[in-house]
Protein backbone atom coordinates (compact mmCIF):
# COMPACT_ATOMS: atom_id res chain seq x y z
CA UNK A 1 0.00 0.00 0.00
CA UNK A 2 3.25 2.45 0.85
CA UNK A 3 4.17 2.16 -2.78
CA UNK A 4 0.71 3.54 -4.25
CA UNK A 5 -0.48 5.63 -1.70
CA UNK A 6 3.05 7.71 -1.69
CA UNK A 7 3.58 7.35 -5.49
CA UNK A 8 4.30 11.04 -5.99
CA UNK A 9 6.80 10.93 -3.69
CA UNK A 10 8.55 7.61 -4.82
CA UNK A 11 11.88 7.20 -6.53
CA UNK A 12 11.61 8.05 -10.26
CA UNK A 13 12.59 4.81 -12.04
CA UNK A 14 15.97 6.39 -13.90
CA UNK A 15 14.72 5.98 -17.85
CA UNK A 16 16.73 7.64 -19.90
CA UNK A 17 15.05 10.83 -21.64
CA UNK A 18 16.34 10.74 -25.56
CA UNK A 19 15.69 13.86 -28.01
CA UNK A 20 15.16 12.16 -31.07
CA UNK A 21 15.01 15.34 -33.16
CA UNK A 22 14.60 18.97 -32.34
CA UNK A 23 11.04 20.22 -33.90
CA UNK A 24 10.07 23.53 -33.40
CA UNK A 25 6.51 22.87 -32.01
CA UNK A 26 6.09 18.81 -31.81
CA UNK A 27 3.30 16.54 -32.36
CA UNK A 28 2.35 14.84 -29.49
CA UNK A 29 2.18 10.85 -30.10
CA UNK A 30 2.40 9.23 -26.48
CA UNK A 31 2.83 5.57 -27.70
CA UNK A 32 3.98 2.35 -25.88
CA UNK A 33 6.34 0.21 -27.31
CA UNK A 34 6.51 -2.96 -25.09
CA UNK A 35 8.89 -4.87 -27.14
CA UNK A 36 11.94 -2.54 -26.96
CA UNK A 37 10.66 -0.29 -23.30
CA UNK A 38 10.21 2.41 -25.25
CA UNK A 39 7.66 5.18 -24.85
CA UNK A 40 7.39 7.87 -27.46
CA UNK A 41 6.25 10.91 -25.84
CA UNK A 42 6.39 13.24 -28.90
CA UNK A 43 8.31 13.68 -32.08
CA UNK A 44 11.41 14.89 -30.38
CA UNK A 45 11.61 12.61 -26.80
CA UNK A 46 11.41 9.69 -26.18
CA UNK A 47 12.07 7.38 -22.59
CA UNK A 48 13.80 4.25 -23.13
CA UNK A 49 14.80 1.37 -20.48
CA UNK A 50 10.89 0.59 -19.48
CA UNK A 51 11.16 -2.85 -17.70
CA UNK A 52 9.41 -5.41 -19.61
CA UNK A 53 7.63 -6.32 -16.29
CA UNK A 54 6.52 -3.01 -15.72
CA UNK A 55 3.64 -3.49 -18.75
CA UNK A 56 2.78 -6.19 -16.51
CA UNK A 57 0.85 -4.34 -13.70
CA UNK A 58 -2.75 -3.55 -15.07
CA UNK A 59 -5.43 -1.01 -14.04
CA UNK A 60 -8.59 -3.27 -16.34
CA UNK A 61 -7.09 -3.96 -19.34
CA UNK A 62 -4.31 -1.99 -19.63
CA UNK A 63 -0.91 -1.18 -18.20
CA UNK A 64 -0.45 1.72 -15.54
CA UNK A 65 1.62 3.06 -18.11
CA UNK A 66 -0.35 2.98 -20.76
CA UNK A 67 -3.44 4.27 -18.85
CA UNK A 68 -0.96 7.79 -17.83
CA UNK A 69 -0.35 7.79 -21.77
CA UNK A 70 -4.08 7.85 -23.28
CA UNK A 71 -4.90 10.50 -20.36
CA UNK A 72 -2.63 13.07 -21.49
CA UNK A 73 -3.42 12.54 -25.13
CA UNK A 74 -4.35 15.58 -26.90
CA UNK A 75 -8.08 14.85 -27.80
CA UNK A 76 -10.48 17.39 -29.88
CA UNK A 77 -13.73 17.26 -29.18
CA UNK A 78 -16.36 16.48 -32.01
CA UNK A 79 -18.66 19.80 -31.26
CA UNK A 80 -16.85 22.50 -33.42
CA UNK A 81 -18.10 25.17 -30.52
CA UNK A 82 -16.62 23.37 -27.94
CA UNK A 83 -13.38 22.50 -30.17
CA UNK A 84 -12.99 26.64 -30.64
CA UNK A 85 -13.74 28.09 -27.17
CA UNK A 86 -12.55 25.29 -24.92
CA UNK A 87 -9.59 22.80 -26.17
CA UNK A 88 -6.73 24.51 -24.74
CA UNK A 89 -5.26 21.63 -23.59
CA UNK A 90 -1.77 20.88 -25.32
CA UNK A 91 0.83 17.99 -24.24
CA UNK A 92 3.95 20.23 -24.08
CA UNK A 93 2.61 22.71 -21.32
CA UNK A 94 2.64 18.97 -19.07
CA UNK A 95 5.46 17.85 -20.74
CA UNK A 96 7.47 17.37 -17.91
CA UNK A 97 4.90 16.82 -15.38
CA UNK A 98 4.31 13.58 -17.64
CA UNK A 99 7.74 12.14 -17.84
CA UNK A 100 8.05 12.89 -13.70
CA UNK A 101 5.09 10.88 -13.47
CA UNK A 102 6.07 8.05 -15.59
CA UNK A 103 9.00 7.78 -13.82
CA UNK A 104 7.13 7.44 -10.38
CA UNK A 105 4.70 5.03 -12.12
CA UNK A 106 7.15 3.20 -13.85
CA UNK A 107 8.84 2.30 -10.11
CA UNK A 108 5.63 1.45 -8.62
CA UNK A 109 4.55 -0.84 -11.32
CA UNK A 110 7.70 -2.55 -11.04
CA UNK A 111 8.04 -2.60 -7.67
CA UNK A 112 4.70 -4.14 -7.23
CA UNK A 113 4.77 -6.66 -10.15
CA UNK A 114 8.13 -7.97 -8.00
CA UNK A 115 6.27 -8.45 -4.69
CA UNK A 116 3.07 -10.04 -6.90
CA UNK A 117 5.49 -12.77 -8.23
CA UNK A 118 6.77 -13.32 -4.59
CA UNK A 119 3.45 -14.26 -3.81
CA UNK A 120 2.58 -18.40 -3.46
Amino acid sequence: MELHLNYETIQPYGLQQVEIATKENPKAKLKADKINGVITLDENTQLIGVNAIAWEYKLGNRSALEWILDQYKEKKPKDPTIAKLFNTYKFADYKEQVIDLLQRVCTVSVKTMEIIQQMP
